[in-house]
């Protein structure tokens, strides 16, 4: 905090605390007229309801002395008082210092056993879920949902099937949590609006879907030279690419026949942000283990 700054706030806290100290002085001395009811005069109602005038009660100023001596106390104890650290020397970062190395040397004996074993084995240990769960609700549910059901809206794929865009083995789910993953699907407008149609009809087709046959028979040699380059000439997809398998039920994107002919025409982009700058690699093992636990729920405990 610069000079300036401190000096200003240290203005305003005098400030306020010279009036509240004046009014707390005041309040009790303060001379109201009243009638010879006593009641300053003021009705409501027609007269039915007149203000009465009383002394504060002595708990009353008592506890407001009180509240008021601990404002000093507290201006003494702890930074508040422009740039002036306080007696005790607490900040807010060093005692979240203090707090993450006392939560650090809890799970570190507990990190170390999770890291002698493979994701797929420690899916099956409940602590290991239990941790997980966390760091997902906290870091992934944003997107995939706290249930990791995903959301087509963002395009974030369900994490509780089988069904891959990039790998499902620990390996594949700790590459996508640490590096990201970026999607592209790029758009076909170029082909012409019937073409689109007659494609879409054709992707309905792979997974046996509902479908115009002709409209997916005209589309089939625009497919195979166009679209299989990525999703393959049978349509089951390629992992390396992040390309997904069409011949299933399960739409990243919607698997309606207007989501198909907007994915086609207009293209989508995904992207999985890298997580390796806010979580350590102990935290990705977890992590991994309990994305790996979602589609596997009976993955077996770690010994």
């Amino acid at each position: 905090m610069s000079t300036g700054w401190s000096l200003w706030v240290m203005f305003l806290v005098v400030l306020n605390l010279g009036i509240t100290f004046f009014l707390f002085l005041w309040g009790p001395r303060a001379k109201i007229p009243t009638q010879p009811d006593g009641t300053s005069g003021h009705v409501w109602a027609h007269g039915v309801l007149r203000e009465g005038v009383r002394k504060l009660p002595l708990w009353w100023v008592l506890l407001s002395g009180a509240m008021f001596l601990s404002g000093f106390v507290y201006l003494a104890l702890f930074p508040g008082f422009g740039s002036f650290k306080g007696v005790l020397g607490w900040t807010s970062h060093g005692q979240l210092a203090n707090e993450q190395a006392a939560n650090t040397a809890k799970l570190e004996p507990l990190m170390q056993r999770f890291a002698l074993y493979p994701p797929e084995q420690l899916a099956g240990d409940p602590a290991a879920q239990q941790l997980g769960k966390v760091l997902f609700e906290d870091n992934c549910a944003a997107c995939h949902q706290r249930s990791g059901k995903g959301n087509q809206q963002l395009g974030a794929p369900d994490l509780t099937d089988q069904d891959w865009l990039y790998g499902g083995s620990g390996k594949d789910i700790a590459t996508s949590i640490h590096d990201g993953r970026a999607g592209v699907m790029p758009p076909w407008a170029s082909l012409g609006e019937q073409n689109v149609k007659n494609l879409a009809q054709y992707v309905l087709s792979l997974s046996g879907s509902p479908h115009d046959a002709k409209m997916a028979a005209a589309a089939e040699p625009i497919f195979k030279t166009t679209c299989a380059a990525c999703h393959g000439p049978d349509g089951k997809g390629n992992q390396a690419l992040g390309a997904p398998n069409l011949t299933d039920h399960i739409w990243l994107h919607g698997g309606t026949l207007a989501d198909i002919e907007t994915s086609i025409h207009d293209g989508r982009q995904g992207h999985m942000p890298e997580w390796d700058k806010r979580l350590s690699e102990q935290q990705i093992h977890v992590l991994t283990a309990y994305v790996y636990h979602l589609s596997h729920p009976d993955a077996g405990a770690a010994d």
